[in-house]
């Protein structure tokens, strides 16, 4: 089947459906972060109560992770044959019966189901991470960091309330008579289902195919590329070096994040900080991740990708360090290092996504952002298969200080994205 037609891109103007673009994913990606984050606060408790083992209470957080991983390239083949409206809502859709699936989980006390709904409500994870790139088709060069980096910054919307729902959901599981760690995946799946109408009704004109028609691709070159996305990713990234260095780098810097975040909680927890610190901390840490995107895409606009590139490198070497000499529990340096470390990843992830979006030929575009996605996604969960070996075996100071040779291949990663650009 062709991707559909739209109205040439005479029809269309640009800069008025790159704005339409842009709102309808803020609100989208707001929403949609919510679905994800309301379920992810009680997942583990869920999967322990399932299981009946704490030592399987990570499995629900790690299926969903290889869920991102498989989505973010599924979705990706389906985006250039049909568009994003499409990939993104077929991605909503799934991420909203991965939500039932886990009630259906709690209800039936079953840790398959539990896992199969983990990895479809991946797919929401890989949808927030596309519409980043869905802001990017219509942008102008020395706008498109900016456009990118606004809806990262909706995110924060959604990673703020989603656990804050979580008494609410806890309540609506009394009163629907299912189990109450189920509440928020019932949210969850009803709020996604709201993000993928939005999508479906306001996403028109596509902004992707308006651009591959501007660009002179007709559908049926679309068509006759089918099959290759793999290939056409090894292709550009051999073609074009600042594109394979915007991957590395945007791979080292989300693993380097995740392998020392997930493991904070517990260092600080043997410290005896309490659950309430411990939380302000991820909460401060999750500001840093989203909050100042906008002046980090202003900053990639204004100053170059590749500069914005190796500062979020050396944030996140200082925060490493600044994790690696913390003490047991609560500290400055703690509450610091987690901190730099989400502003790191928010540099280093807006300026390698917006190299990829400047460099990657249409036709090829959503391959390679999906793949690039997926290696994300992987490579984080190689770091946090590691992180409890680590922390158990030497502690979290060398966990910190291993994942300072991934921040360190972001600076590398930067440079060379600049001087091969």
């Amino acid at each position: 089947m062709s991707a559909p037609v739209e109205a040439g891109p005479a029809a269309h103007d640009v800069p008025a459906v790159q704005q339409r673009t842009v709102r309808t994913l803020v609100v989208s990606q707001a929403v949609g972060a919510v679905g994800v984050t309301i379920g992810v606060a009680t997942a583990s408790l869920l999967a322990r109560d399932i299981s009946g083992s704490e030592t399987m209470a990570g499995l629900a957080q790690t299926f969903q992770v290889l869920g991102t991983a498989a989505a973010a390239y599924a979705l990706a083949r389906v985006m250039r044959r049909r568009g994003r409206r499409v990939g993104l809502v077929t991605g909503y859709l799934l991420g909203a019966t991965g939500a039932v699936l886990a009630v259906v989980a709690g209800v039936v006390d079953s840790m398959l189901v539990l896992l199969l709904g983990a990895v479809l409500l991946g797919a929401t994870t890989a949808v927030n991470s596309a519409s980043r790139y869905a802001a990017t088709d219509l942008a102008t060069e020395e706008h498109r960091a900016r456009a990118l980096s606004v809806v990262v910054w909706a995110t924060t919307i959604g990673a703020v309330a989603g656990p804050n729902l979580v008494g609410v959901g806890g309540a609506v599981a009394v009163r629907a008579g299912i189990p109450e760690l189920t509440g928020g995946f019932a949210i969850g799946s009803v709020v996604l289902v709201a993000a993928a109408a939005w999508v479906w009704l306001r996403l028109r004109p596509d902004p992707l195919l308006v651009a591959q028609q501007a660009a002179g691709v007709s559908p049926g070159a679309v068509v006759e590329s089918r099959g290759r996305s793999w290939g056409r990713f090894v292709e550009v990234v051999r073609d074009v070096p600042a594109v394979g260095a915007a991957v590395v780098a945007m791979a080292c810097a989300h693993a380097a994040m995740v392998t020392v975040m997930i493991m904070t909680p517990l260092h600080m927890e043997h410290g005896g900080a309490h659950l309430e610190v411990i939380g302000f901390v991820i909460s401060v840490h999750v500001l840093g991740m989203f909050a100042f995107s906008p002046v980090v895409g202003w900053a990639a606009d204004r100053f170059g990708r590749s500069p914005v590139l190796v500062a979020g490198g050396v944030l996140l070497l200082v925060s490493l360090t600044l994790c690696a000499v913390s003490p047991q529990g609560s500290s400055w340096e703690i509450f610091a290092g987690l901190f730099l470390l989400g502003l790191g990843w928010s540099c280093a992830t807006v300026a390698a996504s917006t190299v990829i979006a400047d460099r990657t030929p249409i036709l090829a575009r959503t391959d390679v952002q999906g793949t690039s996605d997926m290696a994300m996604s992987l490579t984080a969960a190689g770091g946090g298969a590691l992180a409890g070996v680590i922390v158990g075996a030497l502690g979290y100071s060398a966990l910190a200080l291993f994942a300072e040779l991934m921040a360190f291949a972001v600076v590398v990663a930067g440079v060379q994205a600049r001087a091969r650009g």
